[in-house]
């Protein structure tokens, strides 16, 4: 009888193992299929690629970023890449104009959200990304910061694929102490009146977008640009003269100055400073500069297309693109070692390139117009 019982028992233990060895290998099998799927999908993009024999893309200007988004693509695949270097306010008339003349010449945009939000996606020209992503890797929503990648729109069409903490508060160190800034509302002192020079705000650049960050920011807002118009600061239009503005010492503090600028003149000895983001009480705005992706619709090299972007958005690509641009990859897996510390994307920041950025730009022009005329 204790034999018997025993044996019984032992039964469902047998069957249980057996359960699970079935699903185990069901696992598998799925796994394999779903690799081979995706490696079918892929071959059969990449020979579509090489039969329509280019991409075509729209970039930024600067030459190291042209490089970046030819030359390792290129030798990877041995399929050219037509590249166009323009400035965001020229895409939207040209891609109309050829549009209108039945021309569908253009893949893949590359740029600003402000032009792609408030340009592009209103006139249709743009179609959702996902569906054109293919490599596991990139489709991996573990591999990005947030839990996925960070589109800006509602349709999934424009993507952020890097981001860097901005600089928006400069002083000349030999005449006064950077450090001692904790807060954009120190600026209000009266020592300051009349001794902050600001970059326009009311034209598009690092200004407007600094007004922005300003705007958006809960502590700060338009009490705090009624307040900072008060102070009577020199409002200028030319990067280079107002760097020179400060670090000649004819003013201490520059506000929403071109970073580039600035860096350039640090390198050259100029007396300037960076107030950097961590020591001030409201941070800064975080920007993607010109790394957002984008994915014109009626394109002409459908499969070219689909293999430029899902190598753009590969580690691979993105340490290409990081590197080039001084920015941090959205990717977890992308070194930043390149970039600056303080430039590294503080958590819970203001983001000035979301669709609500763009839409506080018409309260915030009427109040930049009222503070500081046409």
């Amino acid at each position: 009888m204790r034999r018997r019982i025993k044996l019984e028992t032992r039964k469902p233990k047998l069957e249980t193992l057996r359960t699970l060895v079935a699903v185990l290998a069901l696992m598998a099998a799925s796994a394999a299929h779903a690799a081979s799927s995706w490696q079918e999908d892929w071959e059969r993009v990449l020979q579509g690629a090489k039969k329509e024999g280019r991409v075509s893309v729209i970039g930024f200007l600067a030459k190291e970023v042209r490089d970046v988004l030819t030359q390792p693509f290129e030798k990877k695949f041995g399929i050219p890449v037509e590249y166009l270097s323009a400035s965001g306010p020229e895409v939207p008339p040209k891609l109309s104009a050829e549009r209108k003349a039945g021309q569908f010449l253009w893949d893949v945009y590359i740029g600003g959200t402000t032009t792609s939000l408030t340009a592009m996606d209103p006139v249709g020209v743009l179609q959702p990304l996902e569906p054109s992503l293919v490599l596991p890797e990139v489709k991996e929503s573990k591999n990005w910061h947030g839990g996925g990648p960070e589109f800006v729109d509602e349709n999934r069409q424009i993507l952020i694929m890097v981001r860097r903490q901005r600089g928006t508060f400069f002083a000349n160190p030999s005449l006064v102490n950077s450090k001692s800034f904790s807060s954009y509302k120190d600026l209000l002192d009266a020592r300051w009146k009349k001794k902050i020079v600001v970059h326009d705000p009311r034209i598009a650049g690092p200004g407007q977008a600094t007004f922005t960050f300003f705007y958006l920011h809960p502590e700060l807002g338009l009490q705090f640009i009624r307040a900072l118009a008060q102070q009577e600061p020199m409002v200028l239009r030319d990067f280079r003269q107002e760097a020179d503005a400060v670090g000649q010492g004819r003013y201490p503090i520059l506000i929403g100055g071109n970073e580039a600028t600035i860096e350039e003149l640090i390198k050259q000895g100029v007396q300037l400073a960076i107030v950097e983001p961590r020591q001030l009480k409201e941070g800064s705005d975080i920007s993607p500069g010109f790394g957002a992706l984008s994915l014109l619709n009626r394109h002409p090299h459908p499969n070219a297309a689909k293999l430029y972007i899902n190598w753009l958005l590969s580690k691979e690509g993105q340490v290409e693109f990081s590197r080039a641009t001084g920015y941090v990859s959205g990717r977890l897996d992308v070194p930043s070692d390149h970039v600056a510390p303080w430039r590294v994307p503080i958590a819970g920041s203001v983001k000035t390139y979301t669709r609500e950025a763009m839409t506080a730009r018409e309260p915030l022009s009427a109040l930049l117009r009222e503070v500081f005329g046409r």
